[in-house]
């Protein structure tokens, strides 16, 4: 039985050019050996399986080829290249910072930085998960790592950037990888499957892609375990069933269902879901993603974002146009609330139906609110309508009034119409009624002030006793008016003018407002149509109040009782 070596070390690439997802970085790393430019030290940072240690080891077998190519890759003959490959290179040292963290490892580490390379022209130190060295073990390591030798370089790898401390960052030349995307990973795994004559489906290669979470190393452990499981023959129904993925069909489904409204159906589904052993939450955020998936699908912009296979990606198209924007987006606002109460719900099963039953209800839920809106149109226009015929009717009704009454009168009604209104605030009062009736009452009485009394005077006394009737009649239904009326002051002035002194100018506009009523009011009462009423705001004279300082007031009280001052003496009192 022959030695057998995992996908992820046999297909680990050896130069810069068989490098996964990471040309940015790879292109700046040959210009620098291209052009001279080493810098002594490397941060190579991000998440795992991304290639960090790999870019590392090859670009220390790189800088100590004899023999470089025309684009600056290592040759695989010379001595140095030789002795790497067969990973006994004195050149090139790793060190594992998870175990190695303490002072004594960075010290022994400094110590053999001083020691020049025996073959080649750099020692290299590759330190990978640099971020579990202590503080100490950091500090130490500043001095050396911002002046080695000159045959020294170092470059360091992590995880975790947010981890190292910023005198580190600062003495080196940082790369950010990051992660790999799904297409690369699924052409690199195209490739291995070709190489090792296996049979696979498109579909397939997609699910394991996106299952290794952009980690190249990942997706090729799972490609073993998938190839241990399943032999030479990858399917997509062998993926789905070795890594318990939920099955894209069910996500198609389940949007038929929400389409038509099938409750019942969706349950179901549902049930069947878990009975194959699947987490609830998990479903739950799938559904998120397919909905997203289907409003992708939307516009031929945003397709490149739909990463599923060929004959996968068919089917978002065809169910997307089924699917209007306005049920997506209201779709992903349900998954998305019931995704963060997850955690909190205690039934979860009952949780995500309440969501499955909101998605079925959608499109129902749309007709209603559409029905809605045609009723209210349709009533808009009918009050428009009516509203017009009425408007119609007015006209002619005052065409034929205009001709019997005379403009005084006009005049009259309109400001008894305007004052006798009810207000919001004999509303909220309970006034409006007893202000109807009140209306009802009073409306004999303003058509009685229209007669002609002439200009006939009246008496003082005979001014003070209609206002004090107008004064008890708006006792009730304007209670502020009644306060206002009664502290109010009126003076019989000549030419039958009343002068009114009030005490600010509240009550000014109060009685403004009133006016109408009070001066048809005094009217009836005094038998005169020539009545005018004029306002003077009184100032009230307030006494002059002195301030006593605390001085003042001792004095005062020194002269009642002289004892005070023995008692200031005596306890050394002051004022302050």
């Amino acid at each position: 039985m022959g030695n057998y070596i995992v996908s992820a070390l046999k297909y680990r690439p050896t130069n810069f050019n068989s490098v996964v997802g990471q040309e940015s970085i790879t292109v700046t790393l040959k210009n620098a050996i291209k052009n001279e430019h080493l810098a002594h030290a490397y941060l190579f940072c991000g998440p795992r399986g991304v290639g960090k240690t790999t870019c590392a080891r090859i670009f220390a077998k790189t800088i100590n080829c004899k023999n470089l190519s025309g684009d600056f890759e290592a040759c695989n003959d010379c001595e140095s290249c030789k002795s790497f490959n067969e990973d006994r290179s004195y050149n090139i040292h790793e060190l594992d910072a998870a175990s190695n963290n303490s002072v004594e490892d960075i010290r022994n580490l400094i110590d053999q930085v001083r020691i020049p390379p025996q073959i080649g022209k750099y020692s290299v130190y590759i330190i990978d998960e640099v971020h579990m060295l202590s503080s100490q073990a950091f500090n130490a390591f500043l001095k050396t790592l911002e002046e080695p030798p000159a045959h020294a370089i170092f470059i360091l790898a992590t995880t975790e950037k947010h981890k190292i401390i910023p005198t580190i960052l600062s003495r080196c030349q940082i790369f950010d990888f990051h992660r790999i995307e799904i297409n690369d990973i699924v052409k690199h795994l195209e490739y291995v499957a070709k190489s090792e004559n296996i049979d696979y489906e498109a579909d397939a290669l997609t699910i394991i892609a996106q299952k290794a979470d952009g980690s190249l190393r990942d997706s090729l452990s799972v490609f073993d375990q998938i190839v241990s499981f399943a032999g030479n023959n990858i399917t997509y129904k062998s993926v789905i069933e070795n890594l318990n993925v939920l099955d894209y069909d069910y996500y198609f489904k389940l949007t038929t269902a929400f389409l038509n409204s099938d409750i019942s159906n969706v349950l179901l589904i549902f049930n069947d879901i878990l009975n194959q052993g699947f987490d609830a939450h998990n479903f739950l955020t799938g559904l998120s993603k397919h909905f997203r998936d289907l409003l992708v699908c939307k516009d031929e912009q945003t397709l490149q974002l739909l990463e599923v296979g060929a004959g996968i990606r068919d089917n978002y198209g065809k169910q997307s146009a089924l699917c209007s924007t306005d049920f997506l987006f209201t779709a992903l606002n349900i998954t998305n609330s019931f995704d963060l109460n997850y955690k909190i719900s205690i039934n979860k099963r009952l949780h995500v139906e309440l969501a499955l039953v909101q998605l079925a209800n959608i499109v129902n839920l749309k007709k209603k609110e559409s029905e809605v809106e045609k009723i209210s149109k349709a009533t808009l226009k009918k009050e428009d309508f009516t509203d017009k015929e009425q408007s119609e009717k007015k006209e002619v009704g005052h065409s034929i009034s205009s001709s019997i009454k005379t403009e005084k009168k006009k005049e009259i009604k309109l400001k008894h119409h305007i004052s006798s209104s009810p207000s919001i605030k004999d509303a909220f009062n309970g006034n409006l009624l007893n202000n109807t009736k009140q209306k009802e009452s009073d409306s004999d009485s303003h058509l009685k002030a229209n007669e002609d009394f002439g200009d006939n005077k009246f008496t003082h006394d005979e001014l003070i006793s209609a206002w004090n009737k107008f004064t008890e009649k708006v006792k009730t239904s304007k209670p502020h008016l009644c306060s206002t009326l009664s502290t109010s002051v009126p003076i019989l002035k000549e030419n039958n003018v009343i002068e009114l002194q009030i005490l600010n100018p509240i009550q000014e506009n109060e009685i403004k407002t009133e006016k109408t009523d009070l001066v048809n009011f005094l009217k009836q009462e005094l038998k005169t149509n020539n009545i005018s009423l004029q306002y003077v705001i009184t100032e009230k004279t307030s006494k002059k109040v002195k301030l006593y300082t605390d001085a003042d007031k001792y004095e005062h009280l020194n002269k009642i009782n002289p004892n005070l001052e023995k008692l200031k003496q005596q306890f050394n009192l002051d004022f302050k």
